[in-house]
This record gives C-alpha cells, structure tokens and sequence, in this order.
C-alpha cells in the first residue's frame, strides 16, 4: 500500500466536493426540494445516490490502497450502474424491514410504538438494524463481490453490464477469509448495526440523507476490502 500524502488529484476532488456543497447551499430551500424529490421520486433518486456515492467510495478506497481515484479496467462507469440497481435494492428493502421489524417484537410479547418515546424508538431501530444486517447485508455484500469481480473479468468494460455472470465460478473465487473475517465478522456488529441503528432513529426524509453517506461508506468498505485481498 502507498504511504498516502497530498497530491494535486486530492486537491482537485476537495475544491470539486466543496464547489457542489456552495452550490446546494445556494439553492432555494435544498432540504425541501430534496424531501420533495424523495417523495415522488424516491428510486429513481436511490439509483443516482448510490451510483455517485458508494462509487466515489470505491474510487476513495483505491486511492488509498493505490494512490490514485482511478486506473484502466476500474470500471468507473460500469460499477456506477452496478451500484445504481444496488440502490434501488436497497431501497426496497429499508422499506421491508422498517415495516417488519418491528412485528418481530409483538411476536416477543413488546407491544411498543415509535410514539412511546426515546427508548422505545432506540429499541425498535436496534431491532429493524439488528434484521436488516444479519439477514440483508451479507447478502448484498456477497452480491456485490460477485458482479465487481465480474466487471474485472471484463477488464472494467461496459461490456460486462449485458455479459452473463459466471455465479459459481465468481462465488468459488471469493477469498472467504477475507469477506467473513472482515466483512462480515467485523464490520457488520462493529460499523453497521450501530450506523443503521442511527438510521432507522431519524424521521424518514433524514434517513435517505443519512443512507447516502453511508452508501459512500459502503463503497470505501467493500471496495477496500476487495483491493486489499487482490494485493495479498
């Protein structure tokens, strides 16, 4: 791994991501116009969200893996699109699991609501994150490992998007020591439950703003965890 310092590529996506932050800032009511957007336009809005973010997240974890955003057969475009339909799985299921969760601690004989104070809400979105992280996110992240690498068969090619995947072939070649020991042992009971938990805390406006960051996160993880395995 490269000793990471400064260099003008740094600089360049800084004063990118600060001029789009002025630009919203200088926007007319940008929370409303982003609430109302979700509303009518909450998929569409999740593809784009985890295109750009969770992307820009890959591109973070080979910069600091290899010192640069970006290399021949990344794939930039490719994986963009890859995790566009990531978001818009993802959307579906926080909407799954924030209804059934909570029906998983009526089952238990908890008969509480969102409306009977802090402590409840904090019980029943440790619950809905407890769900969505055990019985989803191995899932997605097993998914997500999958058609990466598929996308580096095809050496980063848009190609990759219309080529069928080779699931078993893919599958047998995940490190597995890799994705349980860190993926999964540790990133999900130490990061994710606590991080979802705070999610599922906020009002649901908040919470699609609160998911795209850590759809970035995610793409930092996953992508971080992939370049480090192909390095060994």
């Amino acid at each position: 791994m490269n000793k990471i310092s400064l260099k003008r590529s740094d600089y360049i996506v800084f004063t990118v991501i600060a001029l789009i932050f002025v630009w919203i800032a200088c926007q007319p009511h940008p929370i409303e116009t982003f609430k109302l957007y979700t509303k009518e336009h909450g998929y569409i809005l999740s593809f784009f969200k985890f295109a750009i973010l969770a992307t820009f997240g890959e591109c973070v974890a080979l910069r600091i893996v290899d010192g640069r955003y970006w290399r021949p057969g990344f794939g930039l475009i490719a994986k963009a699109v890859m995790w566009g339909f990531i978001g818009l799985f993802l959307k579906a299921c926080f909407a799954v699991f924030a209804v059934g969760s909570p029906a998983v601690l009526t089952s238990l004989g908890v008969n509480i609501t969102a409306e009977d104070g802090f402590f409840a809400r904090l019980l029943i979105s440790f619950t809905t994150s407890v769900m969505l992280n055990t019985v989803f996110a191995p899932v997605l992240m097993i998914l997500h490992k999958i058609y990466d690498d598929h996308i580096q068969v095809y050496e980063g090619k848009l190609v990759a998007l219309i080529k069928p995947v080779d699931v078993a072939a893919r599958f047998a070649a995940i490190d597995w020591e890799n994705m349980w020991g860190f993926v999964l042992k540790k990133t999900v009971p130490i990061f994710w439950i606590p991080a979802q938990t705070v999610t599922f805390m906020l009002p649901p406006d908040m919470r699609i703003i609160f998911a795209a960051f850590l759809g970035g996160v995610l793409g930092v993880i996953l992508a971080f965890a992939s370049l480090k395995s192909r390095a060994v």
